[in-house]
Formats: structure tokens, C-alpha cells, sequence
């Protein structure tokens, strides 16, 4: 075949060629992506502080009671103590407003004066013990307690004595009274404690078994229902 037919020939062809060349990949839409993932990985979720998050573990249990046993009560009384021996119940009530407040009934016995009262401050949590006798009357040594002084974490919170409960026990005899600090921890599902301490060597612990609700006690005395 003659070149110079053939050369039109090679000239379609590698236009051709050009024409099928794949075109430029588009700009790519996810280019500034780490940047922006950056930004959204930055963002969390704001934290839950401790004193919620204990209320909370308490909560899930509202409307329960559970059973517990002394672990530790130091040094040894040298007259009856009131707890030994006695069917020990907690019963968490008082869900009305969970994130406020919750009241918890400590039933000793036949004895139904206690109820440990929880209450969200600005700062924390504040812990009342509201005692009282059978006709529903406050005992003269009621709703001592404290706020906690620190975070505290979402598993344990400390109450050192404040200063109205150290006026009310000076007042009523109770001199050893004045330095107590109280703590309750939670394990939820697991078990809750209660905890009475003193700088002079008293600790006192009650351990409750949140794995195995019981049937409910007595309305504590006082609560008209």
C-alpha cells in the first residue's frame, strides 16, 4: 500500500487514541475531609459530673429493697449495739425528682426511724439523716449530716459533718459525733455501703447486696403512707 495513503490512515488513529484518553479525575470532594473530621472529633459530649452519675446508679434502683450485712464496726461497743443482729434493709423511695433528690429508708429491725435523704446542691451532694419516732414525731438529733467538699467519684461520695449537725450533737451530748464523715458507695447491680468514719479510729460499714432486691419493709415511720 502506498505511504502516502496510509498516512491519513495513522493520523485518524491516533486521534483517535487521544480521544479515548481517560479524562482527569474530578477534584476530590472529601479534600478537606481529615480537617473537618478533625473538627467533629474535637467535639464531645460534655462530661457527667460525679455526683449525677452516683444519683443516677442510685435511681436505677428505685422503687427496690435490698438486704445488708454489717462489714465493719469498730472499735467493739462496750454496751448493745443497736445494729447486731438485726435484719438491715434499704429501701430506695422518694424517686419523685431523681436528679434532685432521692430518700432511702434504712430499716433496722423492727425500727423504722431512718431515712438517709440525698439532695443535689450547686456543688454536690448533701447527705440528712431524717430520724423519727413511731408517731411520725422528728427525735431530738435530726437531719444532721454534711455536703460533700469534693467531686467524689461516680462509685463513692464523702459528707463531712457540717456545721449545724456539729451545733445540734454538742448541743444533745454527742461530742463524738463532731468529727463524723460519712460515705456511700455504689457498684450498680452489685452493692451499695454505707459508711460512718471518724478521724479517732470508728468505722463503721454496712454492705448491701443490690444483686437480690427483697420484699419491701414498712413505710418509714413518719411518711404517712
Amino acid at each position: 500500500m502506498n505511504a502516502f495513503r496510509l498516512a491519513p490512515l495513522f493520523l485518524f488513529v491516533a486521534a483517535c487514541s487521544q480521544d479515548a484518553a481517560p479524562p482527569p479525575p474530578p477534584a476530590n470532594p472529601r479534600a478537606d475531609a481529615p480537617a473537618a473530621d478533625a473538627a467533629i472529633a474535637g467535639v464531645t459530649a460534655p462530661s457527667v459530673a460525679p455526683a449525677d452519675a452516683f444519683l443516677a446508679a442510685l435511681a436505677a434502683h428505685c422503687g427496690k429493697a435490698y438486704a445488708g450485712r454489717i462489714v465493719a464496726n469498730r472499735p467493739a461497743s462496750a454496751t448493745p449495739d443497736p445494729f447486731e443482729g438485726k435484719a438491715l434493709v434499704m429501701h430506695v423511695r422518694g424517686c419523685e425528682d431523681p436528679a434532685r433528690e432521692l430518700r432511702v429508708p434504712f430499716h433496722v429491725g423492727d425500727d423504722h426511724s431512718r431515712t438517709w435523704v440525698l439532695t443535689r446542691t450547686a456543688d454536690g451532694l448533701r447527705l440528712k439523716h431524717d430520724h423519727r419516732h413511731a408517731d411520725g414525731s422528728p427525735d431530738p438529733v435530726t437531719l444532721y449530716g454534711g455536703d460533700t467538699a469534693s467531686a467524689g467519684t461516680a462509685q463513692r461520695q464523702e459528707f463531712p459533718v457540717d456545721a449545724q449537725s456539729v451545733a445540734m450533737f454538742e448541743r444533745e451530748g454527742l461530742t463524738a459525733s463532731v468529727t463524723n464523715t460519712w460515705a456511700m458507695e455504689i457498684e450498680p447491680g452489685t452493692r451499695f455501703v454505707y459508711e460512718l468514719g471518724r478521724p479517732a479510729g470508728r468505722l463503721f460499714r454496712v454492705e448491701f447486696d443490690l444483686a437480690t432486691p427483697v420484699a419491701l419493709p414498712p413505710a418509714p415511720w413518719g411518711t404517712g403512707d
